[in-house]
């Protein structure tokens, strides 16, 4: 765990709670469950001397007022602890409205009706990736699925060459596993020149992809400069290809013990969409950082200004006032409440496109492999942070059997 700080003398005793986010030990095998059991014991505000000193967060309704206030809880800095030279990351790094017109340049890709469009493209990538382990009765559920598809599909959305998968997606990794860490922000700058390489190429020769669209899109009527360029694609480069891999991974390992819900999403694949979402509320892999823009009381607490604060997302379905029995994966319930993909100003503009691409990939699987479970000699090891990763997911069945 991270060093711990001296606790400021304006927070109460009773608000403190000893929680590492980055690498608590109880992170290791199941980190949902660990902040489960975390979101019982502490307050549902409190602060943690580790990595700085923050608040955490954990209620639903608090934390869906938060990111909707930018006016005491900012969202210009996000890394904790602080990390000097940090990248703006547009828009997600800018408070509105300063980030509604470059929403609005992104909006049109990222709507549903774009997205039904690369139906096909979705399912061939689906039904490609998953027939090429079928017969092999197992394989690692994270390098050879999770990870191939969201990852190359958003990889052709963007217009980048997939022939660079393994450098890119390394490249993610490796970035999420130094969260919170200086020596982010010279892998950031060595991500964000690869990037402008493929932005050159496509003034060029431009091509139907994104990064063709965005040299000729207009913000305040003027073209995106460099840097604006650079910020966007890689905030994008982050989102897409880390993302649905993580909440893809979670939910399969879950998924993996309970035959009964694998038999039901077979015999009854109109029961995908709400598994889909079943997981997104239970294993949602993000947790939002903001910076307290003033001095502040709210819900109890004295906020300080530059104080860092978490918004525990990946726990807010597990919240007992907006789900019931919330640590149940119930295909028929009626109403579903997360925060996965945050909400307010900052709603993840890619939430349509993970839902369809997880949708996509689970009609594929279950109509092609049969009961699975976990390998044998199988351990889990799972890291935190902002953006939180199943490592690998060893994954068994009768190779005989499938389709």
């Amino acid at each position: 765990m991270a060093s711990a700080s001296a606790i400021p003398d304006h927070i109460a005793p009773e608000r403190v709670y000893d929680f590492d986010f980055y690498r608590d030990p109880r992170f290791t095998t199941d980190v949902h469950a660990a902040y489960a059991a975390m979101r019982d014991e502490a307050p549902d505000v409190f602060y943690t001397p580790r990595n700085g000193g923050h608040w955490v967060v954990t209620k639903f309704d608090l934390m869906s007022e938060i990111v909707r206030d930018p006016e005491h809880f900012s969202s210009r800095q996000m890394q904790i602890p602080p990390v000097e030279g940090e990248m703006t990351l547009i828009p997600i790094n800018l408070d509105p409205p300063d980030n509604i017109p470059y929403r609005q340049i992104l909006m049109p890709w990222f709507a549903p009706k774009s997205i039904k469009k690369m139906d096909e493209d979705i399912k061939g990538f689906a039904t490609e990736i998953i027939d090429a382990v079928a017969s092999k009765g197992s394989c690692d559920f994270v390098s050879e699925i999770s990870a191939r598809f969201p990852v190359s599909i958003f990889m052709k959305i963007m217009g980048l060459p997939i022939r660079r998968f393994d450098e890119f997606r390394a490249l993610a990794v490796r970035y999420f596993n130094i969260q919170g860490e200086a020596q982010m922000v010279m892998l950031a700058q060595e991500i964000v020149k690869l990037l402008l390489e493929i932005v050159d190429e496509r003034r060029t020769a431009p091509e139907d992809d994104l990064i063709s669209y965005l040299l000729q899109a207009q913000v305040h009527d003027r073209p995106l400069s460099d840097q604006e360029l650079g910020s966007i694609c890689f905030l994008l480069f982050l989102a897409g290809l880390d993302t649905v891999t993580n909440a893809l991974s979670f939910g399969m390992r879950f998924i993996a013990e309970r035959p009964d819900i694998q038999a039901t999403l077979r015999s009854e694949p109109e029961k995908i969409d709400a598994a889909v979402e079943e997981v997104l509320r239970l294993f949602g892999p993000a947790n939002v950082p903001r910076i307290v823009a003033k001095d502040c009381e709210r819900f109890g607490v004295s906020f300080k200004k530059g104080e860092m604060l978490l918004n525990a997302l990946c726990v807010a379905g597990r919240d007992p006032d907006k789900n019931a029995d919330p640590h149940t994966f119930a295909l028929e319930r009626e109403k579903r409440n997360y925060l996965t993909f945050s909400t307010g100003p900052h709603l993840c503009l890619g939430n349509f496109l993970a839902r369809f691409e997880m949708g996509a990939l689970f009609r594929e699987w279950f109509s092609r492999i049969p009961e699975f479970r976990l390998g044998d000699h199988y351990e889990a090891h799972c890291r935190g942070g902002a953006v939180m990763t199943l490592e690998r997911l060893d994954l068994t069945w009768a190779p005989s059997a499938a389709t």
